[in-house]
């Protein structure tokens, strides 16, 4: 029985954001799997090492990788203590506002995102690239860019 016919509800508003919820899950449970066999590297890591190996300096404060990572602050600190732990980030007292700590990337943890990335683009090709058409995930992207706005 499908999410679509086995909704209690009949509204398909409830339907479409349970398969989106269901279509998340089974995507990062996958992708989480891949990157743990083939890189020793969690899902949640990789995450933290791609928004900060995105950010115009390398480094983001706590708050912006919560933010990104979509995680709440305390869970965000632990996070960064693990990556810390095994040499992958860095902290720095933020030079313009005591309060604030930045977190970096290192060199390590440039090198175990690129070999995680190898992982995550053949990933992508079997999940995505096999399974649609160039015009749908263009539209696929749009619309999920639409759903993502802020309100």
């Amino acid at each position: 029985m499908t999410l679509l016919s086995s909704c209690p509800s009949g509204d398909e508003k409830v339907q479409l954001f349970g398969l989106l919820l269901e279509t998340n899950a089974r995507l990062a449970r996958s992708l989480s799997l891949e990157l743990e066999t083939e890189c020793a590297l969690p899902l949640a890591w990789f995450d933290v090492l791609l928004q900060l190996h995105k950010s115009p300096e390398g480094r983001l404060k706590m708050n912006q990788i919560a933010d990104a990572i979509v995680h709440s602050t305390g869970g965000t600190t632990r996070l960064i203590d693990r990556l810390e732990e095994a040499g992958f980030v860095e902290r720095h007292n933020c030079p313009n506002d005591r309060r604030a700590i930045h977190v970096a990337i290192t060199l390590l943890g440039e090198e175990k995102l690129t070999e995680a990335l190898a992982v995550h683009l053949e990933y992508l090709d079997e999940a995505l690239a096999r399974r649609l058409s160039d015009s749908e995930r263009a539209t696929l992207a749009t619309l999920l860019t639409k759903l993502n706005t802020a309100r």
